[in-house]
């Protein structure tokens, strides 16, 4: 659409728009609402909500719903977006005593919505459908398909009778039911309801409208199946195509900060991942297999593979998983071994499983990467770009989306299939039979980070005795003296993640009555100012010497690594030049937070992504809430 009209008109528009009632415009639909209200983790979003006057009423009716369901949290998320600027800030104050969410957004890409990773219950799009080219039609009903919750529904209003000068001026096209649902079915959505012609409610006699609901069955997407396909019935000379979907998994379902980009193609949308996060989380799951377990992962008896090189993986066996993680540092002789085996993985995720994932009954591949080489060097910081360094990995965004979703059932197929693999290799043939087939089970079990707050308790210590009035409980403002906690802000039993972002000093007693409970929203955001506080203050004032010191020495007791001896020697060799609990902080939370960007230094933008990962682990945990 030309934004510049809608920002030119500004005025007119406005008052054109809020002139009728949501209930003037919207009444024939208006019957699918009330059920997607009342579900207790409701999420709405208007595409194309000018200056608020739709949303503003959802959330007052939001608001006036009390169900059982919603006595404790009665918090439905409603997202607006609009890519008129001027339109937008109208709309923002139209809605500003609403918990409404605002984004400077638009089709057919629809960028930064996507980038928060939710899916929603109902997709509006009220006068907006004419404005879409119908070039880019097909993408923009997929994008918004793919954020739909299974069930969920989009309702389409079409204009008809624009004049020749209307169209040129606000960028128009002719509109059609019969286009629109062939759109939909090709994208396994159907209808629920097309309306007959509505009379124009701002009087215009030549203009009529006519609305749909479509509706989404389940995933749509025909990612299961493919899914699927691949671990169940595709040939396997090794477990690379297990390993691959496993690693994907695990990034989509921990790490929504690490997509880089979506690119449109002819044949869908794409998410753009590091290439580098894909081999260090490869190289994360094969070292308990290989290393520790000694299990073999191909059909021969050889216990190489093609990226365990003798001067990379060979040189890290003193290393465990735990130590491929995000915000780790290596130094010396291990960041050399450590950039060659990332290398050497890049190569092999693209000559193996890259090469012979396909899509059934085809020769397309699923899985791309480009490679780009990088030298070695004596000092290696695991952040998000750093991982860019080593290319490019992409893959359907619907695959994407289905891992995202859906990893608690898709993971255990996963693993149950490569259980099956692994016996069935020579090597080891002692757990052949299916009564001994449990040590491959545990074998593949992801290792989490243990539970852990020495790190962050040292640091409140030392703070506490340089500045007395930081010590308070960030959820109630209570002074901490003797007596306190150190909080999962997000619950470590739900959502395992011990970055230092989401470890926060509280009063136990409060700690105790939050236990394992997610925040509320509101609660969170009343904390807000407290817990900025606390980040800056604890992680993000420059360091002096004394400071790296004591990063270090509780730094390698709470390293899983037996190397961990030498982490406080490396932090002292590098304290004068880089700001490291620095970068530990924004790496680890730029990766784990949905919608920021791997250079994002902003503790704004970083809360504003926390209260939306708070969303995004109601809606897919169901957890009760605090």
């Amino acid at each position: 659409m030309s934004a510049d009209y809608y920002n030119n008109q500004v005025n007119e528009i406005s008052q054109q728009y809020l002139s009728v009632t949501f209930e003037d415009v919207h009444s024939t639909w208006s019957q699918h609402l009330t059920p997607i209200l009342e579900k207790p983790n409701a999420s709405i979003l208007d595409v194309g909500a000018g200056v608020g006057r739709d949303v503003k009423r959802i959330a007052e009716l939001a608001a006036a719903i009390q169900t059982p369901a919603q006595a404790i949290s009665n918090t439905c998320q409603i997202y607006a977006v609009e890519p008129a600027a001027e339109l937008m800030k109208v709309g923002q104050l139209t809605t500003a005593a609403h918990n409404v969410h605002w984004l400077q957004d638009s089709l057919p890409s629809l960028d930064k919505i996507t980038r928060l990773e939710i899916s929603f219950d109902l997709i509006l799009l009220s006068a907006v459908w004419m404005h879409v080219a119908p070039s880019q039609r097909n993408r923009a009903l997929r994008k918004l398909a793919n954020l739909l919750k299974p069930g969920g529904k989009i309702v389409i209003s079409l204009k008809f009778g624009m004049t020749a000068s209307e169209q040129q001026e606000r960028c128009m096209y002719d509109v059609s039911v019969e286009e629109v649902e062939g759109l939909a079915q090709n994208l396994g959505l159907f209808s629920t309801l097309v309306t007959a012609n509505q009379t124009d409610k701002l009087g215009r006699d030549e203009v009529h409208w006519q609305t749909l609901v479509l509706q989404m069955p389940d995933d749509g997407t025909g990612a299961f199946p493919f899914i699927r396909y691949v671990a169940i019935n595709d040939g396997k000379s090794a477990t690379h195509k297990l390993a691959l979907l496993r690693v994907l998994l695990r990034i989509a379902d921990g790490h929504p900060g690490a997509v880089l980009r979506r690119e449109a193609t002819p044949s869908g949308d794409r998410v753009i991942l590091p290439v580098g996060l894909v081999a260090l989380y490869w190289c994360h799951q094969y070292k308990e297999l290989i290393d520790t377990h000694q299990l073999y992962q191909t059909p021969n008896k050889s216990p190489n593979m093609g990226f365990m090189k003798a001067d990379g993986w060979h040189k890290l066996t003193h290393r465990t998983a735990a130590d491929y993680r995000i915000g780790n540092l290596f130094m010396g002789d291990d960041a050399i071994a450590l950039h060659k085996t990332i290398s050497a993985a890049v190569t092999n995720i693209k000559t193996m499983p890259c090469r012979f994932i396909t899509l059934p009954n085809s020769d397309q591949v699923v899985f791309e990467v480009d490679k780009k080489s990088v030298k070695a060097k004596d000092s290696l910081f695991l952040d998000l770009q750093t991982l860019e360094q080593w290319g490019e990995f992409s893959l359907p965004e619907s695959t994407w989306l289905a891992f995202n979703r859906y990893a608690c059932w898709i993971e255990p197929v996963l693993v149950s299939e490569w259980v099956k693999t692994m016996a069935s290799y020579a090597g080891n043939q002692q757990y052949a039979a299916a009564e001994n087939q449990h040590h491959l089970q545990q074998a593949l079990n992801w290792l989490e980070p243990k539970r852990t707050t020495t790190e962050v308790r040292t640091r409140f210590e030392q703070l506490k005795q340089q500045t007395p009035e930081l010590a308070q409980c960030v959820w109630s403002a209570k002074s901490l003296n003797k007596q306190y906690d150190i909080d999962h802000s997000m619950p470590f039993a739900r959502w395992p993640n011990n970055d230092l972002w989401n470890l926060l000093p509280t009063d136990c007693k409060i700690n105790n009555q939050k236990s394992d409970r997610l925040p509320t929203e509101q609660k969170l955001k009343n904390a807000k100012e407290r817990i900025q506080h606390w980040w800056q203050q604890a992680w993000l004032k420059p360091s002096n010497s004394n400071q790296i010191q004591e990063q270090a020495a509780s730094y390698q007791v709470n390293s899983p690594s037996t190397a961990a001896a030498n982490t406080s020697t490396e932090l002292e060799q590098t304290a004068a030049n880089q700001p490291w609990q620095n970068k530990r902080f924004f790496a680890e939370a730029n990766i784990a937070l949905p919608g920021l960007n791997s250079n994002n230094e902003s503790i704004d933008d970083l809360f504003e992504a926390l209260v939306v990962q708070r969303g995004r682990l109601r809606e897919m945990q169901q957890l009760r809430e605090w």
